[in-house]
């Protein structure tokens, strides 16, 4: 579940191990990519750690952030 706080959407995701949280890392990196629109992230073992906002609005949450959480949900379902 995505987390709204300090001007972030968060979310930390749990795998069942490394490969697959790296996989996971993969499919999102090409994602974001397409949309020009990356995350903050960071991976330990089988946790993938998340933030979003959006830079050049002041690191804000914006509808970008919003329609990439969207996406990445999507991948977990």
């Amino acid at each position: 579940m995505w987390k709204e706080a300090d001007n972030k959407l968060t979310r930390t995701i749990e795998f069942k191990d490394f490969v697959e949280a790296f996989g996971f890392m993969a499919q999102v990196a090409i994602i974001a990519e397409k949309m020009n629109h990356h995350p903050n992230w960071s991976n330990v073992y089988n946790k993938v750690e998340i933030e979003l906002t959006t830079h050049d609005a002041g690191n804000t949450i914006t509808d970008k952030d919003r329609e990439l959480a969207k996406a990445i949900d999507k991948l977990l379902n």
